[in-house]
């Protein structure tokens, strides 16, 4: 059974970094496509970025952060990352961290999600 549990949460002001975390605690991570979500406050759940190893490494991002976050996996710990750079205000969200044997950019790719992390960026 996989379970994923994110880290790395927080307030940041404009500008500033954070780093997201998600641990598998169950089957390897790189059988599957690693990705992030978020949902801010009255809007829909968005894709932001995914990581998929079988038959080769594939990373996408979506276009509101591609050049300023990056997605990246540690084998040994089991463990996706969100490194966010740059970071807006319109960034604010709860971020979720997803597994699925698809890679695909929609919700409904992913089988396994984890409880989400808050977000917040002051301007």
């Amino acid at each position: 059974q996989v379970q994923l549990i994110e880290s790395g949460g927080g307030l940041v002001q404009a500008g500033g970094s954070l780093r997201l975390s998600c641990a598998n605690s169950g089957r390897t991570f790189s059988t599957y496509t690693m990705a992030w979500f978020r949902q801010a406050p009255g809007k829909e759940r968005e894709f932001v970025a995914r990581i998929r190893w079988l038959g080769g490494v594939r990373i996408y991002y979506s276009d509101s952060v591609k050049g300023r976050f990056t997605i990246s996996g540690d084998s040994g710990k089991n463990t996706v990352y969100l490194q966010m750079n740059s970071l807006r205000p319109e960034d604010t969200a709860v971020y979720y961290c997803a597994a699925g044997s698809t890679g695909s950019s929609s919700n409904a790719g992913y089988a396994y999600w984890g409880q989400g992390t808050q977000v917040t960026v002051s301007s």
